[in-house]
């Protein structure tokens, strides 16, 4: 991997990868850069591929004091794009890569990007009795507290009941059941560093992304899973409705990472909807 210096003199590793023009692709929460390894094939003949390890995730060891919250993430993204001088660019976004995402369009607007992709994310996490489209419909600031003591006492285990625990049905048994994949993913939690990782879970939660929904005038691409562990349908189609220039496709069957379970069909339709007029 490469990388660049944030504005705070932080190194932030990216691969870069492809010809042609640019395409950003951010991970969620707890993942890094390999969340995407399995699109490079079809997606670097035609563009250039860059995704970044964000800040105190994968192999992103800090070196600075800084707090990697949404709102410093946001800069970085910004801090990249100055770096390689892109423009034109299309962003794509995965659960916290989409509030990333959105805390840089709050910021920036949509000035240097030309598409954007959103995958399984709520523009606010926490519910309260007027907002139920945050996780599993009933996560208000209270649960929430919870799950952070959570986190502090057993952060891998914790991450993963927080996935288990939801709206989707096979998750939790395969929690119960035990899994090769499981235990692949407890093995990858415990070998990363928790503080940050929380740190960052507190600053995504108080976010709300709402009103910036509005501000996005450029064609986005909305890909949900049917059977999200986090979100009800209903949360799909409140983006839908405030994004102008949305397109909203709804991959059934698929919890919150559809693009893993729809590989195929998530390329293509991304593709198609990068060359579209």
């Amino acid at each position: 991997m490469t990388h660049f210096f944030a504005d705070d003199g932080e190194k932030i590793h990216v691969q870069l990868s492809g010809d042609g023009p640019p395409i950003i692709m951010l991970h969620g929460w707890t993942a890094s850069h390999l969340e995407w390894a399995p699109f490079l094939d079809q997606l670097t003949p035609h563009h250039r591929v860059l995704r970044w390890d964000a800040r105190g995730h994968g192999g992103h060891r800090l070196t600075r004091d800084t707090v990697p919250t949404v709102q410093r993430m946001a800069r970085d993204l910004h801090n990249l794009i100055d770096h390689y001088q892109l423009d034109r660019l299309v962003a794509v976004g995965h659960s916290m890569g989409a509030l990333t995402l959105w805390q840089y369009i709050e910021e920036h607007g949509c000035s240097r990007l030309s598409k954007v992709c959103f995958l399984d994310q709520s523009p606010k996490l926490l519910t309260d009795a007027e907002w139920l489209n945050g996780i599993y419909g009933d996560f208000d600031r209270e649960r929430s507290a919870a799950f952070l003591k959570h986190l502090e006492s057993d952060f891998a285990e914790s991450v993963l009941l927080l996935g288990a625990m939801g709206l989707n049905e096979r998750a939790r048994e395969k929690y119960h059941a035990g899994s090769r994949g499981l235990d692949k993913a407890r093995k990858w939690l415990k070998e990363q560093d928790p503080a940050p990782l929380i740190a960052c879970w507190e600053s995504l939660a108080e976010a709300d992304y709402r009103a910036t929904l509005e501000r996005i005038d450029i064609p986005a691409l909305l890909v949900y899973g049917g059977n999200s562990n986090y979100y009800r349908s209903e949360t799909a189609h409140y983006v839908k409705n405030r994004i102008a220039n949305a397109v909203l496709h709804v991959y059934e069957g698929t919890d919150h990472s559809p693009h893993q379970w729809e590989r195929q069909r998530f390329v293509r339709d991304l593709r198609e909807f990068i060359d579209s007029p």
